[in-house]
């Protein structure tokens, strides 16, 4: 064979050619090397013009020229690509899987909604809150295992809300750029690993770093379900939806309590968070899965004016001035002390604790669903939404005055009802969400939840605190006087928030009525 038909022979190998008939081919090339052809350089580069001619080789159909020195180096180079061509459909599929079912918003069923967006970022939100209340109902095993003290323990499960405040600005900006789907599942991996982690300390540092690992794998949830049901789901309906994300939020929490003290029953807590972190890694898989990736956005470059146009924002400033320190109080006090404040105020068993908390999330599950009702119905009538939430941060610092006063009897009520008038502070991310442009709401949300989540771990910790100036009687509990100064303190901090809403609202009022 002449030099020049080899070399054609070559530079023809299509890119989709099987191993064996790229051997045939380079094996004819071979010979002919060997028979002293000259090398095919320039007639390879003048007739192979693609460079995937060899499954993706640099120079374009003349890879065989690198191996015309023998028949042996050649063999290999070609073994190598026909190795290496099963692989790329695997890399293509994965590549798919990550892109996502590309929809247009506005084109989905409520069915197609429901099943593919609402539920599995619910499911992931539910499992966030499970995690962060969890702490109240394993804290006896758990400060018997590993020799806690009421000090360490309210660090230990404060970690949570540090890390996950502290990875807020960084998930919003995440989120608008990448979106919900991706978002969540790489986090709801991160916060396996940590549950994962968690359940195999043996010390406090190892708890508190695993604990604070999955603050920052679940700092996410809410905030990424937010974002996708604002991406999917007409502005009208949000204060509803989200007051439905609540209520699995309150689902979750309500997991935490009596199911897992019947779970403990049959594992300890190691085993539980175990289970804990598979559940975590099934649901990011299943929203990576099912959830429909909008159109891809021109991505907004990170800008601290950005963020700063948000905390100026009115509707942000007016809100958080409200809500913001309630929202802190009832997420840092919820998720641990009301626990402990039954059993050593009111000297409740483990198990009646448990089940005036499963009561409490139930309250929380309707209470967030009427809020979001209450609110739509509000604003039909053209009564703001802010109003609503006033009336009910009202009616949640009366049940705070009623720990105040140690009302005797009223423990189990007061449980419940802390629980059930909290639910109104979930207002407020629908009221940014609806004040803010489509492409910020990831970072308003998150620029939200970093405060209150700041808030919430210096209210849990510094609840703490506060109570621990009061020494331990014979049967390890606190006095009754001491969550009382500590509830007072919350109590103080809240008022003024009020206070200044209703002198703005008589403010604006007046200026009316002038006109």
């Amino acid at each position: 064979m002449s030099n020049a038909e080899a070399c054609r022979r070559i530079a023809v190998v299509p890119a989709n050619a099987n191993a064996t008939a790229v051997a045939t081919v380079v094996a004819t090339a071979a010979a002919a090397s060997a028979a002293g052809a000259a090398p095919c350089a320039q007639q390879g580069s003048a007739g192979a013009s693609s460079p995937a001619a060899f499954g993706g080789a640099a120079d374009g159909g003349c890879a065989a020229r690198d191996g015309l020195a023998g028949a042996g180096h050649l063999g290999r180079g070609a073994g190598r690509h026909a190795a290496a061509d099963p692989s790329r459909p695997a890399c293509a599929a994965l590549r798919q899987l990550w892109r996502g079912s590309e929809r247009v918003p506005g084109t989905l069923s409520g069915a197609a909604v429901l099943f593919l967006v609402f539920l599995p970022f619910a499911l992931g939100h539910a499992l966030s809150s499970l995690l962060r209340t969890v702490n109240a109902i394993v804290a006896p095993q758990m400060m018997a295992s590993v020799a806690l003290t009421p000090a360490q323990l309210g660090f230990l499960t404060s970690a949570y809300f540090l890390a996950f405040a502290l990875f807020q600005l960084p998930v919003g900006v995440l989120l608008d750029r990448q979106g919900p789907r991706r978002v969540q599942c790489v986090l709801l991996l991160v916060a396996a690993a940590g549950t994962l982690a968690f359940a195999w300390g043996q010390s406090f540092a190892q708890l508190l770093c695993a604990r604070a690992l999955m603050g920052f794998g679940l700092a996410g949830c809410f905030m990424a379900a937010v974002k996708a049901v604002s991406t999917w789901i007409a502005p009208a309906r949000l204060p509803s939806v989200q007051g439905y994300l609540i209520a699995a939020g309150g689902l979750g929490a309500a997991a935490a309590t009596l199911p897992v003290r019947l779970a403990l029953q049959f594992t300890d807590w190691r085993g539980l968070f175990v289970g804990l972190a598979a559940a975590c890694a099934v649901t990011a898989l299943g929203i990576l899965l099912l959830a429909p990736a909008p159109p891809a956005a021109a991505p907004k470059p990170f800008s601290w004016k950005v963020l700063a146009d948000v905390y100026r924002h009115p509707v942000f400033r007016e809100t958080a001035s409200l809500v913001l320190i309630p929202h802190t109080v009832f997420f840092g006090i919820q998720g641990l002390w009301v626990a402990r404040w039954l059993r050593d105020a009111g000297h409740y068993p483990e198990q009646a604790v448990a089940w005036l908390l499963y009561l409490a999330m139930a309250a929380l599950i309707f209470g967030a669903i009427a809020v979001g009702m209450l609110t739509e119905w509000a604003a039909r009538r053209g009564i703001a939404p802010l109003n609503v939430a006033a009336a009910g941060i009202a009616l949640f610092l009366l049940v705070q005055f009623g720990f105040v006063c140690n009302w005797q009897g009223g423990y189990s009520q007061l449980a419940v009802l802390f629980t059930l008038a909290g639910t109104i502070t979930g207002i407020e991310y629908a009221i940014v969400a609806q004040a803010m442009p489509s492409a910020l709401t990831g970072r308003a949300a998150t620029c939200l939840n970093l405060l209150i989540f700041l808030g919430a771990f210096a209210v849990q910790a510094g609840f703490g605190q506060i109570v621990a100036f009061w020494p331990l009687d014979a049967q390890g509990r606190y006095p009754v006087v001491a969550y009382q100064a500590a509830f007072c303190v919350l109590l103080l901090l809240q008022l003024p928030g009020l206070l200044l809403f209703l002198l703005r609202t008589r403010r604006a009022r007046r200026a009316l009525a002038i006109q």
